[in-house]
This record gives structure tokens, C-alpha cells and sequence, in this order.
């Protein structure tokens, strides 16, 4: 099973590259293929404005979605596996209206601010700041039912009325906010990989490889959830205290990407179920490297069907991704008695 990993790993990783330059090669405006490598490698090409749009634009526009699509889908696992449910993950419990209330109680009724008696936040760091609270809130609240309900299906049921719940509230905050604000998340809702600049990318990449490298650490008590929480304390596991991690990852992956490139559909649910499909196993030594590179790779493919149609326009992102994610959940839900998930 470590060869058959492996070899998805190598290949994953092939693909990934491949979509990194198509990433670079394609876009809104047309750049040549050699000027598109002269940039990269530091010589002067015809146009000025092409090494600004490839180096402010589309580098970091595809570094964040490789970044954004593996963050996704490594909570979309975690969920998974704690709720021992194949439909959890952070749009379908509500993580990412949790966030997405969050960035609309900043926009909307803070006008972009967070203040305090103490100090005062501005821009995107309030925005990053409120998607994160907003998200820890559900998750507590998920993990607080958690401990009262026994069943899955209900428990998944909660997490929707939860995330109802908060999208009322955004209606509500729509309805008496400015039409500069409303227009402003609207865009904001729409997902967007473009959100994150050069300036900018350090943070944001330096949020999701923490949070990446804190779910790898976590791969061995996933595992053993994989066996039941009964079998998991006897091995000693503190099921309480890898709950409260898996929260803090989860959280801390869901908020940065939803607060930096919008509330992105399916890529957390679907991409668990695409890596369990090609490895035939649950064992996360090997699912969940493959799941972050498989993130990565249609993340990529997303922004790029995005930008296809060049000077005509750039597609949202989320019109694109529930076409990719929803077969993916539709085979799962019609075969879910011939699939072996969580044994």
C-alpha cells in the first residue's frame, strides 16, 4: 500500500507542475510561452506590464490555490474521520458559513473594522480574524453536539440546521447593510483564488503549512479513530484532546482560506472520497499526503477552467468547482454500501 501511495504521490506531483504552468501560460491576457520563462528566469521581455501580471498575479494566484486546495481537502479528511462520516466536512456542517458570518458581521456591520476599546483592525487581517472565530464557534458548537448525539445522520443534520442558522443571520446583515458592502461580499462569496497578493502570500502561506504540518502530526490518532473511539482509548488515545486539535486545524485551515479566497464549495468534501477511491484504504500514512496533493491538483484545475475564456472574462470559482466535486459525492451517496470507508 506505501508503493501504491508513493506512486500516486509521484504522479500527483507531476500533474501539480504541469498545472503550475498552464497556471502561468493561461490567463485574461496572452503571454507568450518564452516570455512567460524569460520572466521566471530574470531577463527582460517586450512588455513590462507581462512580468508585473506574472509575478503580482498569476505566481501568486496559483501558489494560493495549490495552498487553498490541499488546506481544504486535508479538513474535509479530518472531519471525516472524526464524525466517522463520509458526508462531513466544512461547508456541510457549517464551518464555512461559521466563517463566512464572520467576515459578514467585519464587512457588513463593521464596515471592514474590528474595534475594540483596546485596539483597533483593519483590512484583511480583521477579515482573517473574524472568519477564524466564526469558524472556531461552529466547530465548538459541532463538537459540543457531538457529545450528546450518538447518531451520525443526526449529527450531520444539526450541522445543517446550524449552518442555516448562521446564513440567516448574513441575510439579515445583507438586508441593512450599505449596497457597497452587499456588492462587496457578494464578489467576496463568489471564491476567488486572485484574493491573495505577493505582499500577502508569505502570511497566507505561512498559516496553511502550519496548519498542514499540525494534520500530519495528527495522522497517528486519526488512525486510530478509524477504529472507534472504545478502541482508540485503549490504545491511548485522549479522544477528548484530539478533538480539541483536530478543531484547532480544521478551524485554523477553514478560516485563512475562507477569509482570504471565499467560502470554496465542494473541494473539502469530495477530494477525501477521490484519494480513498484511487488508494483503496483509510490509513491516513498514505491517504492524507495524496489527499493534500489531490487538493492541490484540482484546486489548480479549478483556476485554471476559471481563466479560460481570457479577455472575455473570468468564471467564479464556485460555478466551477460543484461541477468536479458534486458526481464525485453523487457515486459515493449511490455506492456507499459497496465503498469501505472507515474500517
Amino acid at each position: 500500500m506505501k508503493s501504491k501511495g508513493l506512486k500516486y504521490g509521484i504522479a500527483l506531483t507531476f500533474i501539480i507542475l504541469v498545472l503550475l504552468g498552464a497556471n502561468l501560460l493561461f490567463g485574461s491576457v496572452h503571454i507568450p510561452a518564452n516570455a512567460v520563462w524569460s520572466i521566471l528566469t530574470g531577463h527582460a521581455v517586450e512588455k513590462a506590464s507581462w512580468s508585473f501580471i506574472i509575478w503580482e498575479s498569476r505566481i501568486p494566484q496559483a501558489l494560493t490555490a495549490l495552498l487553498c486546495g490541499a488546506a481544504l481537502a486535508a479538513s474535509g479528511l479530518m472531519l471525516q474521520t472524526a464524525f466517522n462520516n463520509p458526508l462531513a466536512g466544512p461547508s456541510i456542517l457549517g464551518i464555512n458559513s461559521g466563517a463566512s458570518l464572520g467576515v459578514a458581521l467585519v464587512m457588513l456591520a463593521g464596515g471592514g473594522t474590528i474595534a475594540t476599546g483596546v485596539f483597533s483592525l483593519s483590512g484583511f487581517f480583521s477579515v482573517i480574524l473574524g472568519a477564524f472565530i466564526g469558524s472556531m464557534i461552529v466547530m465548538g458548537v459541532i463538537l459540543f453536539f457531538s457529545t450528546l448525539i450518538k447518531s451520525n445522520i443526526m449529527l450531520l443534520i444539526t450541522g445543517i440546521m446550524i449552518g442555516y442558522i448562521t446564513s440567516s443571520a448574513i441575510s439579515l446583515l445583507n438586508f441593512f447593510a450599505t449596497a457597497e458592502g452587499v456588492h462587496s461580499y457578494i464578489i467576496w462569496g463568489m471564491g476567488n483564488f486572485g484574493g491573495v497578493s505577493l505582499h500577502q502570500l508569505p502570511y497566507f502561506a505561512g498559516i496553511c503549512v502550519a496548519g498542514l504540518l499540525f494534520s500530519i502530526l495528527l495522522i497517528k490518532p486519526l488512525n486510530a479513530l478509524l477504529l472507534g473511539t472504545r478502541y482508540a482509548e485503549n490504545l491511548g488515545v485522549n479522544i477528548r484532546r484530539t478533538r480539541n486539535l483536530l478543531l484547532i486545524a480544521t478551524g485554523l485551515l477553514t478560516s485563512v482560506t475562507t477569509a482570504f479566497c471565499g467560502p470554496i464549495a465542494f473541494i473539502g468534501l469530495a477530494i477525501p472520497h477521490v484519494s480513498r477511491l484511487m488508494l483503496g484504504t483509510s490509513n491516513h500514512n498514505s491517504l492524507l499526503p495524496v489527499t493534500l496533493l489531490t487538493g492541490g491538483a484540482i484546486a489548480l484545475l479549478c483556476n485554471l477552467i476559471c481563466v479560460l475564456p481570457g479577455e472575455s472574462g473570468v468564471i467564479p470559482l464556485n460555478a466551477v468547482t460543484p461541477i468536479l466535486g458534486a458526481p464525485v459525492i453523487i457515486y459515493v451517496i449511490v455506492n456507499q454500501r459497496k465503498i469501505q470507508y472507515f474500517n
